[in-house]
């Protein structure tokens, strides 16, 4: 897998080939994801849509480099005003579309806060700490200790404990519970957001705050009877309205011009 010098440690990433003159797709992976864990669906999104697309594993997770980091309630936040910036300066890849799920979907709104973007597509996005969030992270850390998630998990990961570990131990601190992102997006580009109505990690109330926290504009999908992974349990309906809100998007820049 090819690896980037980053000043935090190598980061493995892969680039899907595209049409150059097309906003580059950036695949942010959730708290427990990867470059692996999304599968086929970047490339699937890719061809849909003609972009490039880059698809990587932040530090600690997959198989990049440790995280040098200490997990603070800022780790979302860091990455996107250090991390990710130094990343794409350093392929070239600018106003991206910005593909983030969960925690990355997180990372991707604070990102177009202070970075110009073509779009940001949000699945299972966290807005603020709710107890959703508690419940759902509590039963994920049975199923690890049980085994059925650790499995899962060494399948992508090199440290999987390690990476379940920072992860739920940061989201279950007491700090935590009053983590919130509501008043530091600033975001005008376009955002898609899709959460199914059964995510086990967050309440419908997660949309509504991004729905109030953004400028431009905003549609929603909620794919009935889908949990908190909308691309891979319903990717055919996922990448048709990704290509749909991009098409829209394109062709309203073009009127614009």
């Amino acid at each position: 897998m090819p690896v980037i010098d980053m000043r935090n440690g190598p980061l493995e990433h892969v680039v899907v080939d595209g049409d150059p003159d097309l906003a580059p797709l950036v695949f942010l992976h959730g708290g427990l994801g990867c470059l692996a864990a999304w599968g086929r669906f970047p490339a699937r999104l890719a061809a849909a849509t003609g972009r490039r697309a880059l698809v990587y594993s932040r530090h600690g997770n997959g198989g990049s480099g440790p995280d040098p980091l200490p997990r603070t309630p800022r780790y979302m936040h860091e990455h996107a005003q250090d991390v990710l910036p130094e990343l794409l300066d350093a392929l070239g890849m600018h106003r991206p579309v910005l593909v983030g799920h969960s925690d990355g979907a997180s990372i991707g709104l604070l990102y177009a806060s202070a970075h110009p973007v073509e779009a940001v597509v949000g699945m299972g996005p966290h807005m603020y700490f709710e107890d959703e969030n508690r419940m759902g992270i509590e039963n994920a850390r049975a199923s690890y200790e049980a085994g059925p998630l650790a499995k899962k998990m060494a399948m992508v990961h090199d440290d999987p404990r390690g990476v379940f570990e920072r992860w739920s131990g940061v989201w279950l601190s007491p700090p935590f519970r009053n983590w919130s992102i509501e008043d530091d997006l600033d975001v005008t580009a376009p955002v898609l957001v899709i959460q199914g109505d059964a995510d086990e990690y967050g309440s419908l109330a997660q949309v509504d705050a991004v729905e109030r926290a953004v400028r431009g504009p905003f549609r929603r999908l909620v794919p009935e009877g889908c949990d908190h992974y909308p691309h891979l349990v319903r990717p055919d309906l996922v990448i048709d309205t990704v290509g749909d809100f991009l098409a829209e998007h394109a062709q309203t820049v073009e009127v614009a011009r």
